[in-house]
């Protein structure tokens, strides 16, 4: 490892790194605009020159100079100052004085940079240049005045979303960055633009002109509009949720998000559920809780257990499927499911419907094979983290399923379960290259798993992960696609058929016979309700979705932001969501109105509290103890052998911007979802 001394002290420093990196280890602060730690180096702005001896007799771009033994590196001495001081005032020559209405101002690495290397005056005084702002769609808002030619935009569009739709053009003054053809970006990722721009170039543009940074609360959360379970910061002004930012978690999404998670929050002001209604000659009326709840015991009263049905929807938090899955176990019920699209997973060996290999394990696999999952679509930020592997090299990816576009090349082997079944078998090349990989890879997505022969589809690919070594002590390769943040959570605590139970499709055919006369529809709204039949419908939510239409009483329950709340991701990791405003009207947080309802209907639950409910979850399963860790799940026999259909697997994200009640009642994912439309029209 070399050894450099910086500003006078000596420190040794991994081989490889560039001088800002070392100077970081160092503790020091370098200015940069256009470096960043995850794209490549561009050395476009300047504004991290150091002095470096030996060396030229002047200062050096320390983003784009690697380290290099005994070197001596100076960051405070006049001529750096100097230096950066002229950066700075070339930088601002053309940039216009838009601070008092520009949205990034408060948060604004130029204001920073100018406070502590700028002057009070210029000694240039022409004309500011003009330049023409462009459409980068209903998410981007550009103000090309402000763009200082960083290029991180062009980077990230090019490396990490995979379009390479965004370059430059012209030289020297005539420089624009744009679209090389004038539409808006096709990517899924686009919002992380306005992160990294480090001026006002590329501002949000629903959140345009709504709020300063200094006027919101800040509050950790999670993402439940994909099973990823991002990490995210939820800014808040009073009551109401303006923005979601990413908060860096390097084993799960890293310091991206996706449009959705980042956009469709505006859904959480349309369409709620803010008190409970009672279904009177036909129709919904307004009632006070003790009126809906006697209306719930009145149909329950004497009621068999077996007559009782329970589905919990897909952003459920653990808290209330627990205390769901008891009160029906009070009850006597055994028809219990969280699994709305009939996956074929049971809640037997947890390595059975985990992400095994973690996230941060697709950096690690040399050999990828997907399965029924288009996962640009189904967990963008985990596609690009796909897309990171390929660009380091040596990775090969196949696909059996839908042929689509995921931003990195792919060998598609075929479309359906006959193929998976001769590459098991060896019939084809691939097999070859996963069998000699060192860390295989097998994604497997819903859409192999959602369907009829999706019991016979797992122990397909549990047989071929088997065949190729991909499970072993120091490895396990096999990886559950999820799509669903409640998915993994309702498998740990069981919310599976019982003994005699049935599962989701199960529970509606007997709703059509008149079987079950009772469902309880825990936030459940992706499932067919019009084969809900005769039967009583409770349906507890927090948007008028189908479910809501369908119910006979309705409880409004609290969205993911108004709730402290424990999620299980894909890959099995435990994270706490945490309450950011107060849910609307009369609605309660989900697990308090079970809690309440047991008590009416003489089923009294256990815990009273928050702390008490998390701790009934550790009693149920012990993983939820391991907060923020990926538990490693057990490996063993699961699977239906069997018989498999012809039919080809599709993924079960038709439209990426509307999967969930709070996307569907979205202004702008419906501007996104007409963008992306019109763009494909266009192609």
């Amino acid at each position: 490892m070399p050894k450099v001394k910086i500003d006078g002290v000596e420190l040794e420093v991994p081989a490889g790194i560039t001088i800002l990196q070392a100077c970081e280890l160092a503790g020091l602060e370098i200015p940069r605009f256009c470096y960043h730690e995850r794209l490549s180096i561009a050395g476009n702005c300047r504004m991290c020159l150091v002095e470096v001896k030996p060396g030229p007799p002047k200062p050096q771009a320390s983003c784009a100079l690697p380290v290099a033994d005994k070197q001596e590196i100076f960051t405070t001495t006049p001529m750096v100052q100097k230096a950066r001081n002229g950066v700075m005032e070339f930088l601002l020559i053309n940039h216009p004085l838009d601070c008092p209405i520009c949205d990034q101002g408060g948060e604004c690495d130029l204001q920073d940079q100018a406070m502590a290397y700028g002057f009070d005056r210029s000694r240039f005084h022409e004309n500011k240049r003009a330049v023409p702002d462009k459409e980068l769609g209903p998410l981007v808002k550009t103000s090309m005045n402000r763009c200082i030619h960083c290029t991180r935009c062009i980077r990230f569009a090019t490396e990490v979303a995979g379009v390479e739709e965004l370059g430059a053009t012209g030289r020297g003054e005539s420089m624009e960055v744009t679209t090389y053809v004038k539409h808006a970006l096709s990517t899924e990722l686009a919002g992380n633009l306005v992160d990294l721009c480090p001026v006002g170039a590329l501002t949000s543009k629903p959140y345009a002109f709504e709020a300063r940074s200094w006027e919101l609360q800040k509050t950790e959360s999670v993402d439940v509009m994909d099973a990823l379970g991002s990490n995210i910061r939820i800014d808040t002004r009073g009551a109401q949720v303006m923005r979601v930012l990413p908060r860096l978690n390097d084993d799960v999404n890293e310091e991206w998000i996706s449009d959705k998670t980042r956009h469709a929050i505006d859904g959480l002001r349309h369409q709620r559920l803010d008190r409970p209604y009672v279904r009177r000659a036909g129709k919904l009326v307004e009632a006070t809780w003790d009126e809906a709840f006697a209306a719930i015991a009145a149909k329950l009263k004497g009621l068999d257990g077996a007559k009782i049905a329970a589905i919990a929807g897909d952003q459920c938090d653990a808290e209330s499927m627990v205390a769901l899955k008891d009160l029906m176990t009070a009850l006597g019920s055994p028809n219990v499911d969280c699994r709305q699209d009939g996956a074929k997973l049971e809640g037997g060996p947890r390595g059975s419907y985990l992400f095994n290999p973690g996230v941060r394990g697709i950096d690690q696999a040399d050999a990828i094979l997907l399965v029924g999952t288009n996962p640009r679509l189904e967990a963008p930020v985990l596609n690009a983290r796909i897309r990171k592997r390929h660009l380091a090299g040596r990775c090969a990816i196949a696909s059996i399923g839908p042929a689509a576009d995921l931003t990195y090349p792919v060998e598609r082997l075929g479309a359906g379960p006959a193929t998976l079944a001769e590459l098991a078998e060896g019939k084809l090349g691939f097999f070859a290259k996963l069998e000699a990989a060192k860390h295989p890879l097998i994604v497997l997505g819903m859409g192999a798993l959602a369907r009829d022969d999706g019991g016979a589809v797992l122990a397909q690919a549990r047989d071929l992960a088997d065949k190729i070594g991909a499970v072993r002590a120091d490895w396990n390769g096999f990886a559950v696609l999820h799509t669903a943040a409640a998915r993994v959570g309702g498998l740990d605590l069981g919310l599976v058929p019982g003994m005699g139970g049935r599962d989701v499709a199960g529970i509606l055919a007997d709703c059509e016979a008149g079987e079950i006369a009772v469902v309880y529809l825990l936030a459940a709204d992706e499932i067919d309700t019009k084969r809900l039949g005769k039967a009583f419908v409770i349906y507890q939510g927090h948007h008028g979705d189908a479910g809501a239409h369908r119910a006979d009483v309705v409880l409004p329950g609290a969205a993911y932001t108004e709730k402290p709340g424990t999620y299980v991701n894909t890959e099995g990791r435990v994270q706490l969501a945490r309450r950011a405003v107060y849910p609307p009207g009369d609605a309660r947080e989900d697990w308090a109105i079970l809690r309440a309802l047991s008590e009416r209907l003489g089923k009294i639950l256990p815990y009273d509290t928050l702390d008490q409910i998390r701790s009934r979850l550790v009693m149920v399963n012990k993983s939820f103890a391991a907060i923020d860790q990926q538990e490693p799940g057990h490996w063993g026999g699961f699977g239906t052998p069997g018989k498999t259909s012809d039919a080809p697997f599709v993924s079960p994200v038709a439209n990426f911007y509307m999967t969930c009640p709070i996307s569907r009642v979205s202004r702008t994912m419906a501007a996104c979802t007409a963008s992306r439309a019109q763009l494909m029209a266009a192609e």
